[in-house]
């Protein structure tokens, strides 16, 4: 099991300093990843572009896994991504992981434009992915798509993580789609919005493994991102919440360190010193 720390880019935390200053002291507390939300609007609070955020975190640290949870293709142009991720992955040494999906909100895509279809953000999706890996290979590339279209295009340099940069998908279970796409690629990043209680979730996450595992082709294990709160000053209690999902399959334990999510609240229950504090007191390691 790997453990990382889940943090929004907005609020107190949209501050690409605020956020490499929690990296390093993440870092140094024996964390082995730091993920950040791709969001661009939704709150009237500061925003930090995740990318900028990202290379920051980057320069500041030498050895702690880097990415996002997730980036929202459909809204971005996949030949601009592949530059980004590229560069950031030279720039981190190797250390970044890419998390995807289809995105939801009013703020981020009725009320600037984009796409509102989720099905038709779904195929924008998968052919965003295609396109993506496409230029990764740093070969010639083309892509006749219904969505997107490449032609002669060749981008250097490769990425320094090879056959690619890591691709974790998110979703909503019971959605099926998700999983499915998941089960392609590299890792599951699987919420669990009809979950009351631990145990709902647990029986949950048990379906979604095993429906995406069933459908995985590849030889290679697929990373399964477990996510909660567990407390920090309860180490006994903290491993056995992880130990639960380890059980059923999860490779990585993503604190989200505010217990809740988009509730009312939030930003004042965590400002960035009981964040820092919280970090600083290490992953729920049994």
């Amino acid at each position: 099991m790997q453990y990382g720390i889940y943090l929004p880019n907005f609020g107190p935390y949209g501050d690409a300093r605020v956020l490499a200053s929690l990296a390093q002291d993440a870092e140094h507390s024996g964390w082995d990843g730091f993920f950040l939300w791709d969001h661009i609007a939704g709150w009237s609070l500061p925003f930090v572009d995740v990318w900028v955020a990202l290379a920051a975190t980057a320069l500041s640290t030498k050895r702690i896994r880097i990415g996002t949870t997730v980036t929202p293709l459909p809204r971005r142009r996949p030949w601009k991504v592949a530059r980004e991720t590229v560069s950031l992955d030279h720039l981190s040494g190797g250390r970044l992981i890419l998390s995807v999906g289809i995105g939801l909100g009013e703020a981020e895509w009725d009320n600037l434009g984009e796409e509102t279809d989720s099905k038709k953000r779904g195929a924008m999706l998968d052919e965003a992915l295609d396109v993506l890996v496409g230029l990764w290979s740093g070969e010639p590339f083309s892509y006749e798509g219904h969505y997107y279209n490449v032609k002669d295009a060749c981008f250097q340099p490769k990425p320094m993580q090879q056959p690619r940069i890591p691709i974790w998908v998110g979703g909503f279970w019971p959605k099926k789609a998700p999983l499915r796409r998941a089960a392609k690629w590299d890792g599951m990043f699987t919420l669990f919005q009809e979950a009351e209680s631990e145990d709902q979730e647990l029986v949950q996450l048990k379906e979604a493994v095993s429906y995406a595992s069933a459908r995985r082709k590849s030889d290679q294990p697929l990373d399964v991102i477990g996510m909660g709160a567990t407390p920090g000053d309860n180490l006994a209690q903290a491993a056995d919440m992880v130990k639960k999902r380890t059980d059923l399959g999860a490779t990585w334990w993503l604190e989200l360190i505010a217990p809740v999510i988009f509730g009312k609240g939030f930003m004042d229950e965590w400002p960035v010193d009981a964040m820092r504090e919280r970090i600083r007191q290490g992953p729920p390691r049994g």
